[in-house]
């Protein structure tokens, strides 16, 4: 829902909200937040809340000692599970230089001029999201152990699934934040879960991730339980994966997914460490049903992107991202290497072509990759390749 600064302010006074948190995210798409009282609103929307860059994983080379945070009034959204009485807002929040300008290295930022280059050329996108994770009881304790909730396979129900009550609670909960869950079910693994959530425009795409990564978290947690995001949780079992579902029409209404998920295929390798940042990414790539190679099929197994149609509309689902990765960072590189095979009328290759390239097999391989890679390096500043980049 959109709402006016004016709006905001109105329901902060009027709905007795004690603290707000303004979220924004480190290089690697992590929540952060600072929370301000209601007194500070005004000067937030004007001039922003400082915060001590170098300290914020990513921005560590930052030329600046202090950023500021400006939220964005329309994505104001109250935290269900803090109380009624004092309640707690939460603001997604733009990073700002001391000059008053847009920070290069905000991976919020990057995906906006993504998003204008889409719009200039006549190019609408929408992401949808399917995100698998863990959860794992806590020991006596309180500490996180491996061990997972049930002994659950695919689709089951309770109660050999007894994740069923904390997915619902879950889904219940984002949709109180103003969000829509499409489906929620067990996956194959123990203890593992998956959360998908409709098409929607970029940015919202991002917020609503990096939301649901948080809420599950939360949620988790009430329960006495770990959620686990990781690519590879658990050594021998099926790892996490980020599947990304992408839609995208032209001025006129013509489905271009086509197009586009060639220009991404093409580019896949240059982007993968962004898609891929961790060195576990790299043990999941090639294990059970996550791809490996460059390649495309519309049988949904085991391929890079699976196309497939359904009552006249294209759907690309991309299936080698994991959750560890961030969602801005990825939803703009998306967006630029969809452009270029949208922009070129790119054909795809032919379907589970015999001889496709390999993914890099390393987080060091994806690091030469993108680094060398003038796609890369036009789209992602220095500071953000240097953060992924380094040991």
């Amino acid at each position: 829902m959109d709402y006016t600064i004016d709006e905001v302010l109105g329901f902060i006074e009027e709905e007795d909200v004690k603290f707000i948190r303004l979220a924004f995210r480190d290089a690697y798409g992590v929540q952060k937040n600072v929370s301000v009282t209601p007194g500070e609103m005004t000067k937030a929307f004007a001039d922003g809340i400082p915060f001590h860059a170098r300290a914020v994983r990513g921005f560590e080379d930052s030329p600046y000692a202090s950023l500021y945070l400006k939220p964005n009034p329309d994505t104001m959204a109250i935290l269900p599970w803090r109380p009624d009485s004092g309640r707690v807002l939460r603001m997604f929040c733009d990073v700002y230089t001391p000059e008053g300008e847009p920070y290069a290295s905000d991976t919020r930022e990057i995906l906006k001029h993504a998003i204008e280059k889409a719009r200039k050329a006549g190019i609408e996108f929408r992401f949808g999201t399917e995100s698998e994770f863990y959860l794992f009881v806590k020991d006596e304790d309180g500490k996180n152990t491996k061990v997972p909730y049930d002994e659950a396979g695919y689709l089951d129900i309770a109660p050999a699934d007894r994740c069923e009550n904390v997915r619902r609670e879950i889904s219940l909960t984002i949709e109180q934040m103003g969000l829509t869950p499409e489906r929620s079910y067990h996956e194959r693994g123990p203890g593992q879960n998956e959360i998908d959530f409709h098409y929607a425009k970029p940015l919202k795409a991002a917020d609503q991730m990096t939301t649901f990564k948080m809420v599950v978290e939360t949620i988790a947690d009430r329960y006495g339980l770990t959620a686990d995001f990781s690519p590879v949780p658990l050594e021998g079992k099926p790892g996490n994966g980020y599947h990304i579902n992408l839609y995208a029409v032209d001025k006129d209404g013509n489905d271009v997914v086509r197009y586009a998920a060639a220009g991404i295929i093409e580019h896949i390798r240059d982007i993968t460490l962004f898609l891929n940042p961790t060195e576990a990414s790299y043990a999941r790539l090639g294990k059970d049903s996550a791809p490996d190679k460059v390649n495309w099929s519309s049988l949904e197994e085991s391929e890079l992107m699976y196309i497939g149609s359904y009552k006249g509309k294209t759907r690309a689902e991309l299936r080698s991202p994991d959750a560890a990765s961030n969602p801005y960072l990825v939803y703009a590189l998306l967006i630029y290497a969809g452009l270029s095979g949208i922009e070129r009328k790119l054909e795809l290759p032919e379907e589970m072509m015999e001889g496709a390239a390999f993914l890099p097999d390393s987080k060091k391989e994806a690091g030469k990759v993108a680094k060398s890679s003038a796609f890369v390096t036009e789209i992602v500043p220095e500071e953000i390749i240097n953060a992924y980049t380094k040991a």
